[in-house]
């Protein structure tokens, strides 16, 4: 899997709500488990173990088995991964709009009102 999959499969991941608060708790808590993440949500402990495979798959969280519970830690790797493509990306783009402003003779960057 290069990295625009991996991108993919994190912002795939990161795209639920619910998803994204469980990893900034996983992230302030390491070594939850879902039963101690599903009290503190609104959904049943089946859907918050749903939520943690979703974003394990992506590969943003770690599981390891402590007796009859399973504890979640927070892996970055994928997370600092999907930045890096970003940033990548979001260059490329610049590079482009650069040439393109360049091609139009405009000296400087115009900047769209947002209030318009």
């Amino acid at each position: 899997m290069d990295s625009a999959d991996h991108a993919g499969a994190v912002f795939g991941a990161l795209s639920d709500p619910t998803r994204r608060r469980l990893l900034a708790t996983i992230a302030d808590r390491p070594a939850a488990t879902a039963t101690e993440l599903a009290s503190e949500l609104p959904i049943s402990r089946q859907a918050v173990i749903k939520h943690l495979s979703a974003l394990a798959d992506a590969g943003l969280l770690d599981r390891q088995r402590s007796g009859r519970e399973v504890r979640y830690r927070v892996t970055p790797a994928p997370l600092s991964d999907a930045v890096s493509w970003m940033t990548e990306v979001g260059g490329q783009w610049d590079e482009r709009l650069e040439t393109l402003r360049r091609g139009l003779g405009t000296a400087e960057p115009h900047h769209r009102d947002p209030a318009r």
